[in-house]
């Protein structure tokens, strides 16, 4: 490494974001509040609604999004008959990288009787970015969880394609200790070439998960009542008590309409606001 090469990977290091949030919600008297919280670096959550009986939070990345060398932990405990759903501010923006990847952690555990609804908007990776993430949920025997993550490369109303990046996605699902659900996802170098082939998405650019637990037949078939509102491709299947949707989409916008749908056929409960606007 020379010496101008060195001097601009020493003047990124300097600059990159490192930022965790640790909450955890309670249950008194039926309402949902939050019993403890700590916020580090770029990261805050903020709860804008009134008291109910199952809390909204917001994550807001004050660093405006993620630039390589990037570390982010995110970590939520749903305490016993707590409910809470959780979104973000805004779509999160991967931005493109000179070498070091960004790191998103995520850590989810809801007790017995808890409910959780995980519900970030999109992932929006632009090319040459570099992602590294992963997942961990922990769930009671009797939690409830509606997870959603989408991922669209690049804007393609801007313009924007996604040739060349990096993504590896991991994600692991206990409930009652054992595990339950395991996942993961890599793409790596011409990501564009990748997605058009047919199958991977067909010429897609928009992607997302739904896992639902307890999920079952009744979940899937309120997804699939669905089919003639889908601008894209949905697949939904259940076994052993969860269910999974997987979308596929041209485009954000066609992925959006087809995930709100979704989520609100599986959660049975309004979408957080942020999410309609």
């Amino acid at each position: 490494m020379g010496p101008a090469v060195a001097d601009v990977a020493c003047t990124f290091a300097a600059n990159r974001a490192v930022g965790s949030i640790v909450l955890a919600v309670r249950a008194s008297a039926g309402v949902t509040r939050r019993s403890r919280l700590r916020e580090e670096g770029p990261l805050r959550v903020r709860c804008p609604g009134p008291a109910s009986a199952e809390l909204e939070a917001v994550i807001v990345n004050t660093a405006g999004g993620v630039a390589g060398g990037d570390r982010f932990t995110l970590g939520v405990t749903v305490e016993p008959e707590a409910r809470l759903v959780v979104t973000t501010a805004a779509a999160e923006k991967v931005y493109r990288t000179l070498a070091p990847q960004a790191r998103i952690d995520v850590k989810l555990d809801v007790a017995a009787g808890g409910s959780l609804a995980w519900l970030p908007q999109e992932t929006i990776l632009f090319d040459r970015a570099r992602l590294k993430r992963s997942i961990d949920v922990d769930l009671a025997e009797d939690a409830r969880l509606v997870l959603a993550e989408a991922i669209v490369f690049g804007r393609s109303g801007m313009g924007e394609a996604v040739h060349d990046s990096s993504l590896f996605d991991r994600w692991r699902l206990r409930r009652g200790g054992r595990l339950m659900h395991a996942e993961a996802l890599r793409l790596d170098g011409a990501v564009a070439s990748r997605l058009a082939q047919p199958a991977v998405a067909n010429g897609g650019i928009a992607v997302a998960t739904v896992l639902v637990v307890p999920g079952d037949e009744g979940t899937t078939a309120g997804v699939r009542a669905l089919g003639d509102r889908f601008r894209g491709e949905v697949g939904v299947s259940a076994w052993n008590g969860l269910a999974a949707v997987r979308l596929c989409a041209a485009d954000g916008e066609a992925l959006r309409h087809d995930l709100v749908a979704v989520l609100a056929a599986v959660r049975g409960a309004p979408l957080p606001r942020l999410w309609l606007n």
